[in-house]
């Protein structure tokens, strides 16, 4: 009987120590580590030991839950197998090398809070479906070679808090939907080919602390009730062709803004009269870039 009850505990520590996944799941991390030149990352994946071992690999109640190989190497394109991985909540694979298209099927979890995939070299279009991700909170682009239009299903996202898009090719115009993001804390679109005019809508962003939209083709009149936000401390404007002198004129005299940059050739409305924009140096976080 003392020798059952020992068999039991060793079996079931065991268990905790390296959890095990399904075979489909464990396919779609070796397809991530095969398509990506896993024997090349900084740090590696020894496949003969159990998953739970895995660099970065992160397995709660025999279910993978967070992928992390942030600034590991990677190199190659993601596999379309990552869609099966139905119980992750965070894929941060951020500052890499990945290259190819974004797949279809990264839509299909539902799960996910966290998609990191900014500093890589992805090309083509967002996914239209990326609106079905509806439990995401950060969703992180930044630096890439995507293009085409913003999907307007990302106004379905409740509750993302961050949108970091800079530093792209995306066209078209602002949807109107993401005024709709009542958790939005972080707008960044800088440094894409965005056009026509700013939405009225993002006026009832009253959470939006951050919005960078500098070195776009943005045009017309800038929305006043912008300026209203409570939270706002950073806006960015600059090289667009927004209509300078209704910026002017609607800019409240007092402003909570810590960085507000625009272009403008009148020596009355140098960014120094904000608050003096630039003396809280950490306020500069640093230039539209996702930092967390």
């Amino acid at each position: 009987m003392k020798i059952r009850l020992l068999i039991f505990f060793i079996s079931a520590i065991s268990n905790l120590t390296y959890a095990t996944i399904s075979n489909k799941e464990k396919q779609a991390l070796v397809d991530l580590y095969t398509h990506t030149e896993g024997a090349n990352w900084t740090v590696s994946w020894d496949l003969s030991k159990p998953a739970s071992t895995w660099y970065g690999v992160h397995i709660e109640n025999n279910t993978v839950t967070s992928i992390t190989l942030f600034n590991n190497n990677l190199r190659g394109n993601l596999p379309k197998s990552i869609g099966k991985l139905k119980n992750l909540k965070v894929l941060n694979l951020a500052f890499n090398f990945i290259g190819g298209t974004v797949p279809e099927e990264i839509t299909y979890l539902n799960n996910l809070v966290v998609l990191r995939l900014g500093k890589n070299q992805l090309t083509g279009t967002l996914p239209n479906a990326i609106g079905d991700l509806n439990k995401l909170v950060v969703l992180d682009f930044f630096s890439n070679n995507l293009s085409g239009e913003l999907p307007v299903s990302l106004g379905k996202l409740s509750n993302l808090k961050i949108i970091s898009m800079s530093d792209n090719s995306f066209s078209g115009q602002i949807p109107n939907a993401l005024g709709d993001l009542k958790s939005l804390e972080r707008l960044e679109l800088a440094g894409n080919h965005i056009e026509g005019v700013i939405p009225k809508s993002l006026g009832k962003l009253t959470n939006l602390n951050t919005l960078v939209l500098s070195e776009n083709k943005i045009e017309g009149k800038f929305p006043e009730t912008v300026f209203e936000l409570a939270n706002l401390r950073v806006l960015q404007l600059q090289k667009n062709n927004i209509d300078k002198f209704h910026l002017m004129k609607i800019m409240p005299s007092q402003t909570n803004i810590a960085l507000l940059d625009y272009d403008v050739d009148d020596d009355r409305f140098k960014k120094g009269d904000f608050i003096k924009l630039y003396e809280e140096k950490n306020i500069r976080t640093a230039d539209t870039k996702f930092e967390e």
